[in-house]
């Protein structure tokens, strides 16, 4: 067991009185370094040697003076000599080490000064002997005891990922495979951690390793299961007659070895790869990225089906920082000098629980962890600062957060695994940094508490049970949290098994078809709160979601459920921004956070963002509905005809023709040498594509055609029996019995005018490009049609108040937009009553828009509409149009895009005549003309 600081700062004075008056290299050189390694409790025999040889960059002999592999290269010089010269001698050194010896510090001295360079730092710290033990902390790294500062895309996660990757395969390729080989590495990478950090001394993993086995790797296997009985085996337990090296391992416990394994086969070429991995310094691994490690073990699709997301830090505090941290960290600041309270909640939050029910690798435990290790340290620094003779007595007493306390459920069990060690690892850590601050060395070893992960299936398991079987009556009021980041699914992905899932946990839900996978995690989160609901306890959760659940059609299906039959509120919510994670490739989707609870809070926040890919701004408001937006709980449903007295909008045409009845430009022109006689029934065709990147597109048209006419057009008829034999082919019985009408499309709107809109846009855009079309023109189902629109209704549409609802209340498709009729344009709230002149003002704004369209006739509405490529009189133009819309609702300006969905949303609920718990009253429909 590595030495307190304390112990190692008395030994350094000591070292420093026995060594003040020698000076002479050549005769007191070893015996300095021999006692600067045991102030740190190093046995220099065993890791470090002297006078190695070595080739310099001139193929010259070098003899370092002392070399510990990786570590640290030590040149010494008499008392007085120049130690830059001692440095670039050190230098000189490098070219003849191999990879795994390069030294992470340079140490030049000449018995009276220290001169350490940390190579990997870039920093050099001087310091005169008889100050040695106000810069011991300079070699933390000797004995795992150094503090890191992580990063989240450090290369050395990726070397340590690329390693382990390679010893999974060359096990996996000689038949060790499934659940051995996962708890195989995961007891490696225990171990490998271990030997860097201070649970083992220094490095005996890779000696044994290295020391005990045979170089073609034949005894490997032996040696490793023998390890496992060892860690597995308490010191008075164990034989008399171990051998010593193994006796130096310490007992474990944690359930970690206790499982007995096959042993594995290794050749000379595995055994390189497991010492390979043993160069890593994995100190330097954050447990809080720890599943990103495995990315490459693990299959990259199956990953990502599972939700297994390795999710960055910054991402995660945006979660847990408003869940519960924030708050913590307020309370502290207002009793941190008041005794009594603060002892109190020291053990408040020694007994706060936290479920994460789709924990993957750990990544939300072992950051909420972390912080609240880091809260509960500051308490100990207030409560016991100056009472060190306490402290010294037993740390475990003060220490009293533990990982028990945090739960998890993976529905793979490799991941669950690695949540479990790496809760050890981060527990590891945090017990470092009490050792750091006060001095005396804390390391909770055996292992007597563990993270309680449990391998299943979130969506089938009783969460009540999981994370607290003791009988609820026995208990005073509770705190926990539970949060997360589901699985992200979409309801048209899932497959059989959790398609009957969601369909379970909605069970008599309208339209449950078009919810997420995801949102069965917020069902049963609800149905956990409700257990509890007339106990009275504060357990409050918040997920991860992709932002299609409160967006569009699944908003009015999920919090219908949770607001009326489970009685939840929104505490608080981050709007849409992209959630990147350490996923090899860093996928992003758009997502929110939402926060929750089945009772109220005084004060709620909203974090808004610029843009999805800016910083969050935080906001209080009084109430949150689920479309994220500080308005009433109204709830946006399926409307078959539009809320105000508007024309109705239909769906383009959709051919369901397998191709047979379109053309591309090329097509058309082959075809008509054929057929030039079916030229009059070739129309151009409208579809969201050609739409707005003005190409040209033609279909076959054939409503009202004599069949006389039909049958004297043999290339029409071919293309037509072709279509019959399309649709009759079908499984589907609807597209069926559309082969007794094969010369038509399964549509056949085609108004006088209409305006077409596309059903889907860029999300980029600020506006979405629309455009008025005639009869001659057939609409294709890729777009909606509004047949008797007029440039009134033109200048509404294209306006940013109606953009603003289009980005709140509509699907997505990916990202863009997914306009859609029953939801959108159905429910959208009209300006109440424009005057005439507001009306006429508006019109002629939106035929200015027009007329700068016209300016360009070689650019395409994607052209004209690209936010970088938008010319600037068209922007002026809309601009303009915006401010006249503005008008038609009220006189006052909107400052902002949330106000004008605010306003919105209350006018949509005079409009319905009701909020959503209650039953809709009919209102007469607002007449717009």
């Amino acid at each position: 067991m590595p030495l307190s600081w304390n112990e190692i700062r008395s030994r350094a004075i000591r070292f420093s009185k026995d060594w003040e008056n020698v000076s002479n290299e050549d005769a007191e050189a070893k015996s300095f370094l021999d006692g600067f390694f045991e102030v740190f409790g190093i046995s220099r025999r065993r890791l470090a040697t002297f006078e190695k040889r070595v080739k310099k960059i001139d193929n010259k002999d070098g003899f370092i003076d002392l070399l510990w592999k990786g570590q640290i290269l030590v040149e010494m010089k008499s008392k007085g000599k120049n130690l830059d010269k001692a440095y670039t001698q050190a230098k000189e050194y490098f070219p003849g080490l191999t990879d795994d010896e390069l030294p992470r510090c340079i140490l030049v001295c000449d018995f009276e000064k220290f001169r350490l360079y940390d190579l990997e730092e870039n920093t050099i710290s001087d310091f005169l002997l008889k100050d040695f033990q106000k810069n011991i902390k300079h070699f933390g790294f000797l004995i795992g005891m150094e503090l890191k500062k992580f990063a989240e895309q450090d290369p050395v996660n990726i070397k340590a990922a690329e390693k382990m990757g390679k010893l999974h395969d060359e096990l996996e390729a000689i038949g060790y495979k499934g659940h051995v080989l996962e708890l195989y590495l995961v007891r490696l990478v225990f171990c490998l951690f271990a030997d860097d950090t201070g649970i083992f001394e220094r490095d005996i993993f890779h000696d044994y390793i290295k020391l005990k086995t045979k170089p073609d790797g034949s005894d490997l296997a032996s040696c490793i299961s023998e390890l496992f009985y060892i860690l597995n085996t308490p010191a008075e337990k164990r034989l008399k007659n171990i051998d010593e090296d193994l006796d130096h391992f310490p007992y474990v416990n944690g359930k970690l070895f206790e499982e007995t394994l096959p042993p594995a086969s290794f050749d000379s070429n595995m055994r390189n790869a497991l010492l390979d991995c043993c160069i890593v310094d994995w100190s330097k691994i954050s447990p809080a990225i720890f599943g990103s490690l495995f990315q490459s073990v693990m299959n990259p699709q199956e990953r990502r089906n599972l939700g297994a997301h390795y999710t960055s830090e910054k991402n995660i505090l945006k979660l847990i920082k408003p869940l519960f941290l924030d708050e913590l960290w307020e309370r502290f600041e207002k009793i941190k000098n008041k005794q009594k309270e603060l002892v109190k909640f020291h053990e408040e939050i020694s007994t706060l629980r936290f479920l994460d029910p789709a924990c993957g690798c750990g990544n939300f435990l072992i950051v909420a962890y972390r912080e609240l290790r880091l809260l509960e340290l500051e308490i100990i620094k207030k409560l016991y600062s100056g009472d060190q003779q306490v402290l010294k007595h037993d740390l475990d007493v003060f220490v009293k957060v533990n990982v028990h306390r945090f739960y998890g459920i993976e529905y793979e069990e490799f991941p669950a695994q690695i949540a479990q060690v790496a809760m050890w690892l981060i527990d590891h850590q945090m017990n470092t940094l009490v050792s750091e601050t006060f001095g005396e060395n804390y390391i909770r070893l055996p292992l007597k508490q563990s993270a309680n992960i449990t391998h299943g299936n979130a969506l089938r398991l009783d969460w009540h049970k999981l994370i607290d079987p003791i009988p609820w009556e026995k208990k005073e009021q509770r705190f926990e949290f539970i949060f997360g980041n589901p699985p992200f699914v979409g309801s048209k992905m899932m497959n059989v098994t959790q398609r009957e899932e969601i369909k379970e946990l909605f069970l008599k839900v309208d339209g449950a078809g078009v919810l997420d996978y995801v949102t069965g995690w917020y069902i049963k989160a609800a149905q956990y709160l409700n257990q509890h609901s007339k106990e009275g306890n504060g357990t409050r959760c918040a997920f991860v979601s992709t932002n299609s659940i409160s967006q569009g059609e699944q908003v009015g299906v999920l919090w219908n459920e949770l607001f009326n039959k489970y009685h939840i509120k929104i505490h608080f919510a981050h709007r849409t921004f992209r959630w990147n994670n350490e996923a090899k490739g860093n996928a992003a989707v758009h997502v929110v956070i939402i926060g929750f609870a089945n009772f109220d809070a005084a004060i709620k926040f909203l974090y808004e963002y610029d843009s999805v890919k800016s910083e969050p701004h935080q906001v209080e408001v009084k109430k949150i509905n689920p479309y994220l937006v500080e308005a009433n709980n109204i709830l946006i449903s399926n409307q078959s005809n539009p809320i105000c007295n508007v024309p109705k909008m239909n769906f383009g045409n959709m051919p369901l023709d397998g191709g047979n009845l379109l053309f591309s430009n090329d097509e058309k022109k082959v075809f008509l040498l054929n057929e030039p006689n079916s030229k009059k029934f070739i129309k151009p065709l409208i579809s969201a594509r050609e739409f707005l990147n003005g190409e040209l597109r033609w279909c076959l048209w054939l409503v009202d055609v004599d069949p006389g006419q039909i049958k004297n057009l043999p290339e029409v008829m071919k293309r037509v029996q072709k279509v019959k034999e399309f649709r009759k082919a079908s499984i589907a019985p609807s597209t069926q019995k559309f082969s007794t009408t094969p010369t038509l499309f399964r549509d056949r709107n085609n108004p006088e005018s209409c305006i077409v809109i596309p059903r889907v846009s860029s999300e980029n855009r600020n506006y979405i490009p629309m455009g008025f079309f005639n009869k001659n023109f057939i609409i294709s189902d890729t777009c909606m049609a509004i047949p008797l629109a007029n440039i009134f209704h033109f200048g509404i549409l294209t306006s940013k108040m109606h953009m603003t609802w289009v980005k709140y209340v509509c699907g997505r498709l990916k990202s863009d937009f997914r306009y859609s009729k029953d939801i959108v344009y159905n429910n959208y709230p009209w300006p109440e009553s424009p005057t005439s002149k507001q009306k006429q003002t508006v019109e002629q704004k939106a035929q200015q828009v027009l007329d700068v369209r016209k300016k360009y006739p070689e650019s395409s509405l994607a052209d004209l509409y690209d936010p970088l490529t938008m010319p600037p009189d068209l922007v002026k133009a809309h601009n303009e149009l915006d401010k006249a819309v503005d008008q038609c609702y009220r006189s006052q300006s909107f400052t902002s895009e949330t106000k004008r969905i605010e306003y919105l949303f209350e006018l949509y609920d005079r409009y319905v005549g009701g909020l959503f718990g209650g039953e809709k009253k009919k209102s007469p429909k607002k007449k717009m003309e």
